[in-house]
């Protein structure tokens, strides 16, 4: 061991420890080919998953009957108010009914318009127990939209004879849309309201050995339901979810498992992210029935002026896990290290935090385990799962560590192929989980798969330690995002940019990293709107965006001169006031960037950028 492996190993032996983490160690099969590509897969066989769904409702409804299920806040931060797994079973069978009653089949689908919510919740179940696909989309589609582009796109894919909306007053213009579109639509919301069916005439029906019937005839092969995709290579396109692929998950989730559960213990989970991606919709509300949890619906959201909303929340409900998105974890490390009483109630039951959909950069990584470290004298384990619409999730972090960025090892059940493309390793996926391809786009789906019938997905992952595979992947960019400089040189865009934010940090919400084909890489900043505010009540001279441009010249000088190669140094930046756009496919529902469409679509300030004629932002 050299002076500086000593010190590392010294300066982590001095850190206090991880709560355990009840998940096995990792332990991989490697086979590595001729033609250069890696197959990995995990040596720990799958656990125990439900038959459908469906059948995973109604046993959890028969053994938890008074349980609750789903819950969620009256108006105006009221009082939470939900459903037990014995009501949502008996609302699910009455959906069912009704939709078997007025003929619908697995060729049909109901488009759910509205976000998370108890209603939702039942209708989607009461699809899945039907045998009819389900198909939630973005609220902002119908909501912040102005031209409808991706509602109707979405709406043509999969021509639901029904559509469910939360109230018929929030989505009218929405609903006039799609009736354009289809005169004999039937829409269904809670209130009843505008010539819509009210969700009640639906709970109510009685449940017929009908039911019973199209449960049995679920199977894996199964369709529960569509999830579209972001769209950041075009409109979105339908991905079928069976329910062998969401059970594939929990039984390799399981498969992971090394503590028994308690049945008197009743998970908690506080939820924001939309159900209309599989994270949330998917990975996170099936994991809950699994556990025969209590799921909270969060109305906050990890921007200013709701985040206050999700504080609240946390407040009365202390998760057992916590996951969400990166950008929700720096907000809430601001919160915490304000406020002690937050930071009590959110650690109080954790065992575990994960996060996913993105890089977490190391700057909040170390501010989330320092304030753990004061309120338990541990550190807490981060996991993340690594996925798709198309796979749900395929890779976990299921070891203690403390590095961010890793894309994990394969569930048990799951293949990986790392496929050699340019000077990288492409992730590519095969098993259970994985969709059998895009609703009616053979074309596209015989591009999404290879020769042996793993999907690609279009990231770049290689091992940490290519001797010790069991100390996982870790994501090396994106294949598509990647460019090159005038040199030659490889920028890698997803290493690069969460290491910006995290290095102008807290003034930093995102960033766009620029430069294809230029001399040097660029980048396209958001500021944080707490950044501006403290530096507006600072007192220093200037106004607050002077400020700001000041703050970041100076944190990116320092972090050009420990960033080495010319592919890792920003040689300019530019402060975006307008927000990034949902509609232009900037910015999905979970607050992702899209890299791509943000230089589409501001191709003006890229050329300002780089002395290319003028711009205004």
């Amino acid at each position: 061991m050299t002076p500086a492996d000593g010190d590392q190993a010294s300066a982590s032996a001095a850190k206090p420890a991880f709560k355990p983490l009840p998940m096995k160690a990792p332990s991989v099969s490697v086979q590595r080919r001729a033609d250069g590509s890696i197959l990995i897969w995990s040596n720990h066989p799958p656990g125990d998953g439900p038959r459908s769904i469906a059948h995973l409702l109604a046993e959890r409804a028969a053994r938890h009957p008074t349980r609750p299920f789903m819950m969620q806040r009256e108006p105006n931060h009221g009082p939470w108010c939900g459903v037990t797994y014995a009501e949502a079973k008996r609302s699910a069978d009455g959906i069912a009914q009704w939709l078997l009653d007025e003929g619908l089949t697995a060729k049909d689908s109901v488009m759910i318009l509205s976000g998370n919510s108890v209603e939702h919740g039942l209708v989607m179940l009461g699809a899945y127990t039907a045998g009819v696909p389900a198909a939630p989309i973005s609220p902002a589609y119908s909501l912040i939209s102005t031209d409808h582009a991706k509602l109707k796109h979405c709406f043509e894919v999969i021509r639901p004879k029904l559509v469910f909306a939360q109230d018929a007053k929030s989505f009218a213009r929405a609903l006039d849309t799609l009736r354009a579109l289809d005169p004999n639509l039937v829409v269904v919301t809670v209130d009843g309201g505008a010539g819509t069916l009210a969700l009640k005439s639906l709970t109510e029906v009685k449940p017929t050995a009908k039911v019973t019937a199209a449960m049995d005839a679920l199977t894996p092969a199964t369709v529960a339901k569509y999830l579209f995709t972001s769209g950041s290579t075009g409109l979105p396109k339908g991905v079928p979810q069976t329910h062998g692929m969401m059970a594939g998950v929990i039984a390799g989730q399981e498969g992971l498992r090394t503590d028994v559960a308690d049945p008197e213990v009743i998970p908690l989970s506080l939820e924001w992210m939309p159900w209309s991606h599989i994270s949330a919709g998917n990975i996170g509300f099936n994991g809950n029935l699994w556990g025969a949890g209590t799921l909270y619906l969060d109305e906050g959201r990890p921007i200013p002026g709701m985040f206050e909303t999700t504080i609240k929340n946390l407040y009365e409900v202390s998760p057992m896990v916590f996951g969400s998105a990166p950008v929700a974890f720096g907000m809430l490390a601001d919160a915490m290290e304000r406020d002690p009483v937050l930071r009590k109630a959110f650690f109080k039951n954790l065992k575990y935090m994960g996060y996913g959909g993105a890089t977490l950069s190391n700057d909040i990584y170390e501010r989330m385990q320092a304030l753990a470290v004061a309120e338990t004298g541990l550190r807490i384990p981060l996991t993340t799962m690594y996925g798709a619409t198309e796979t749900q999730g395929v890779t976990v972090v299921h070891w203690e560590t403390e590095r961010v960025g890793l894309v994990g090892l394969p569930l048990p059940g799951i293949t990986l192929k790392l496929a050699p493309n340019g000077d990288k390793l492409e992730v590519r996926v095969k098993g259970p989980t994985v969709t059998t391809g895009y609703h009616g786009d053979a074309a596209r789906t015989a591009e999404a798969f290879d020769d042996e019938g793993f999907y690609k997905l279009g990231d770049a992952a290689k091992f940490v330690d290519p001797e010790d595979p069991s100390k996982g992947l870790v994501f090396d960019g994106r294949v598509t995002e990647d460019f090159k400089l005038d040199s030659g040189t490889w920028v890698s865009v997803g290493t690069l940019r969460p290491d910006v934010v995290a290095a102008c940090s807290p003034y930093v919400a995102d960033a766009v990293i620029t430069g294809q084909d230029m001399p040097f890489a660029g980048a396209l900043i958001w500021p944080t709107a707490a950044g501006l505010a403290a530096l507006e009540a600072d007192g220093e001279p200037g106004t607050a965006q002077e400020k700001l441009h000041a703050v970041l010249a100076a944190r990116l000088k320092a972090f050009n001169a420990a960033a080495g190669g010319s592919s890792r140094r920003i040689g300019r930046f530019l402060v975006m006031s307008e927000p990034p756009s949902i509609d232009a496919g900037e910015i999905t529902d979970k607050g992702y960037i899209n890299q791509r469409a943000v230089l589409v679509r501001r191709k003006a300030l890229v050329d300002k950028l780089y002395g290319i004629g003028e711009a205004k932002d």
